[in-house]
């Protein structure tokens, strides 16, 4: 079977850890993906999901968000006390977005992107940018997520949260409690994990650029996304079938969450962009380890036999 990612393996020593939940590598990871992205400051959440959900707890606001999302997204908005509103944005899978606007500054979601000096480029210094290390990310782990920004009060006061509400110190002895918080501080394994799948981001990102080139060619698309490939069929359902049946891996990213009553509240959204591309765009097998001579000629054949 041909996989729609790949998911490196590590094999991890855990009696080299100073501590299995608040370890050095813990520290070492953040400084080492604050760099790369090109942030000054950063706090490691146990996932991206609950990076969103402390970003806007309490806000009392809506958030516009595309209605193709994962629903974790509109899950996180909600629990926080927050309202959603659907948009018809397609163009961001497998890339950042603006989730929310504040009168001082942004929340970026880039769950789907990881690149060199990422935060300079898109940011603000006030800003938040949250990125994701679930297993299939360009960053992969044993899930967890990450906040980055160059405001070290805003940092500050996440890495508090994260930590039961109490001030950092390695000692939980010396930790002092300042608010009611929440245990959602990312572990030892779940850093060492994205630490060292970090240190193959640019081989990986080189194997996909050349990877993503040949689709390109070979289907006439210009798709960018080093987390993704879509393309365009009649039915996407009816096309993972077919591709399932020769041993091909295929999805969906995303459904169209504005026509789900749990989310929707009922409301009629008239999103037609969002309402087509659920049902007419599917993810074909894109990772490092596919094989340009073989698996993704059998892919493009199957691709081009598909009615």
């Amino acid at each position: 079977m041909i996989n729609l990612f790949n998911i490196p393996n590590h094999n991890i020593d855990t009696s080299k850890f100073s501590h299995y939940l608040h370890g050095n590598i813990v520290e070492e990871f953040e400084s080492n993906f604050r760099d790369y992205v090109g942030a000054k400051y950063s706090c490691t959440v146990n996932s991206a999901t609950n990076a969103i959900f402390l970003a806007l707890l309490n806000k009392n606001t809506t958030v516009n968000i595309p209605s193709m999302i994962p629903p974790v997204v509109c899950n996180a908005i909600l629990t926080s006390g927050n309202e959603i509103n659907f948009v018809d944005n397609t163009t961001w899978v497998g890339d950042s977005y603006i989730l929310h606007e504040f009168e001082d500054y942004k929340i970026i979601d880039s769950a789907q992107k990881v690149d060199l000096n990422q935060f300079k480029k898109e940011a603000n210094n006030e800003d938040l940018m949250i990125f994701s290390f679930y297993p299939t990310k360009p960053v992969g782990s044993s899930d967890g997520g990450i906040i980055v920004s160059n405001d070290e009060e805003k940092i500050k006061w996440f890495k508090e949260a994260t930590m039961n509400g109490m001030s950092y110190s390695r000692n939980n002895w010396d930790r002092k409690i300042k608010f009611p918080g929440f245990k959602m501080y990312m572990n030892s394994i779940q850093c060492y994990i994205a630490n060292e799948n970090l240190k193959l981001l640019d081989y990986k990102k080189r194997k996909l650029k050349k990877i993503r080139d040949f689709y390109n060619n070979e289907l006439g698309y210009n798709n960018t996304s080093d987390h993704l490939y879509r393309i365009k069929v009649d039915d996407n359902k009816k096309f993972i079938k077919y591709m399932g049946g020769k041993s091909i891996t295929c999805g969906i990213h995303y459904d169209a969450l504005h026509l789900n009553p749990i989310y929707n509240n009922w409301f009629k959204y008239s999103l037609p962009k969002s309402n087509k591309e659920s049902k007419q765009t599917a993810s074909i097998p894109f990772h490092e380890n596919l094989d340009k001579n073989g698996q993704l000629g059998y892919i493009i054949n199957k691709i081009k036999k598909y009615e």
